[in-house]
């Protein structure tokens, strides 16, 4: 199971070098705050518009407002079909049921667009890769703190909430997420080609490790403007693409690396380190 879409990398622009701190430095520890389930009807509190923002495979997404604040958020709306054994007076029906039911996801609404999309918008005003990769770190490092794998971290996931400057950056579509169980409980090959880990494409089952993959993809990515792994032919995923990913074999051809400072090297490269430690 593949998302193959070809996303457009924007061109390298003037930009910051990201600070060689450690990348250990760049995760910060989960937030605690216990989930809330609102049992009110949502009409109570937000006024919910006909205004379809998204239409999904499972649903469509609704502009919605809260009465008070006005502030604006995405009512995600999935029917999902659910088979079950009747049960009626005690006794279990000789036949399955089939019933509906509406399940209500709030979520924000990102109005800031993608990550490429926000980068190109900003022009010349500064950009920094160090600040992007921590936000997107802490995301990775939560889902992991709560043993689940996202599996399909790219930048076209990756949206803003604003098109301000100090927009907030949130990791979204969870269509391939999956809770950890036990080590290397993974077996369904999800992944989009640019970002799949080398585990994802072999016989053997994986664990999260394979968001942290993502991870050094993306810094590639902000760093030169393009990924270190795509088919010269034109494909989603050719032979020769997938030999270099399972391999691990990337490069940083000049000139696009010439003016990137020697110590990224290291910590790109130590990705993989990390990566072992993501269990």
């Amino acid at each position: 199971m593949s998302n193959q879409n070809q996303p457009a990398f924007p061109t390298r622009q003037q930009q910051p070098s990201l600070n060689s701190a450690h990348l250990s430095q760049l995760f910060v520890k989960p937030f605690n705050s216990a989930l809330k389930i609102k049992r009110s009807v949502i009409t109570d509190d937000h006024c919910v518009t006909s205004q379809v923002l998204v239409m999904g495979i499972n649903g469509r997404v609704l502009e919605i407002f809260h009465r008070e604040t006005g502030q604006k958020y995405a009512l995600k709306v999935n029917m999902l079909i659910i088979v079950y054994s009747g049960i009626l007076k005690g006794r279990a029906c000789s036949n399955a049921c089939i019933g509906s039911l509406f399940c209500l996801i709030f979520v924000f609404s990102m109005d800031g667009g993608e990550l490429f999309s926000h980068i190109q918008d900003r022009g010349n005003h500064a950009f920094t890769e160090r600040g992007t990769m921590k936000s997107i770190g802490e995301a990775i490092h939560f889902l992991h703190s709560i043993n689940i794998a996202h599996r399909d971290i790219k930048p076209e996931n990756l949206l803003y909430n604003s098109k301000r400057p100090d927009a907030l950056l949130r990791l979204t579509d969870f269509g391939f997420a999956k809770e950890i169980t036990t080590l290397n409980s993974l077996a369904t090959p999800c992944f989009t080609s640019y970002y799949v880990a080398p585990e994802v494409l072999g016989p053997e089952k994986y664990d999260r490790s394979c968001d942290m993959w993502c991870l050094g993809v993306i810094m590639y990515i902000l760093l030169c403007g393009y990924p270190p792994f795509f088919s010269h032919h034109g494909l989603a995923i050719s032979p020769g693409m997938k030999r270099w990913i399972c391999k691990g074999h990337y490069v940083f051809p000049n000139p696009e690396w010439s003016d990137v400072i020697t110590k990224l090297y290291f910590s790109l490269a130590s990705i993989q380190k990390h990566r072992n430690t993501a269990i």
